[in-house]
């Protein structure tokens, strides 16, 4: 059986979804599938345990996090 996860984040502007998307699409392939839909970040995770889920989605938003973090810089 598998287990997903939909994530969808706001963000001020399309520009920083973007650049946080493009920021983490790297480590995508193969645990989750993130798209951006106007000022949103939308990720999909699938896994074939919910620990294994957990895992991936920790490890997506604390990339999430670092990439925000950084697109910031700089702004007011």
């Amino acid at each position: 059986m598998k287990v997903q996860c939909v994530i969808e984040l706001e963000f001020r502007d399309e520009e920083t979804a973007r650049n946080v998307c493009g920021a983490v699409k790297p480590d995508d392939e193969g645990y989750i599938e993130s798209r951006v839909e106007g000022n949103r970040l939308v990720a999909v995770a699938e896994s074939d345990s919910i620990l294994g889920l957990r895992n991936t989605v920790d490890d997506y938003l604390a990339c999430v996090s670092l990439a925000e973090k950084g697109s910031s810089v700089g702004k007011s």
